[in-house]
């Protein structure tokens, strides 16, 4: 069980170590987004382990993304989404999307009575709705520090007392 979501984690990490490199990311981030996509990883196959909605755990994993690479890009002096954006492209819905698209085909064909219509119609909106939460719950989540701390912006923030967050 959890050697199961250590593994996928780790594939994880491979599949954002990969799309940095095809993004041309420098090399000294590639480590970092490695990192950051195992962790995500280990985020996201754990809480659906924990029988999570789909929406919520790419959520919780796509803001521990974008709360990481915000104190490890002021470090290495570059842009959060430069480390955020490869570390979660890995976890973008593509079944949901194959599962969309494969319904409107079944519907285009036709041949069918009303009642399978109106099935395949069911199955393509909820493919679709959840396609399009989980892209939105990864954009969320990797914007959430900078919607959170944009007023003050990187240098200020010190987190020393509680006006700091406001």
């Amino acid at each position: 069980m959890y050697w199961e979501i250590i593994e996928k984690a780790f594939w994880s990490g491979i599949v954002g170590f990969g799309f940095a490199t095809i993004f041309n990311v420098p090399y000294r981030l590639l480590l970092a987004i490695f990192v950051t996509s195992m962790l995500a990883g280990i985020v996201k196959f754990g809480t659906l382990y924990f029988n999570v909605n789909i929406i919520f755990a790419s959520l919780f994993a796509a803001s521990l993304v974008g709360f990481i690479s915000i104190p490890y890009s002021r470090f290495k002096h570059t842009s959060p989404f430069v480390i955020s954006i490869p570390s979660v492209i890995g976890m973008i819905p593509g079944y949901f999307g194959y599962q969309t698209l494969l319904g409107i085909m079944h519907l285009a064909i036709g041949h069918k009575t009303n009642s399978q219509d109106i099935d395949t119609l069911l199955f393509i909106t909820h493919n679709a709705i959840n396609m399009f939460f989980v892209l939105a719950s990864l954009s969320i989540g990797v914007s959430l520090p900078w919607l959170i701390f944009r007023e003050k912006g990187l240098k200020k923030i010190k987190l020393t007392n509680e006006n700091d967050l406001m």
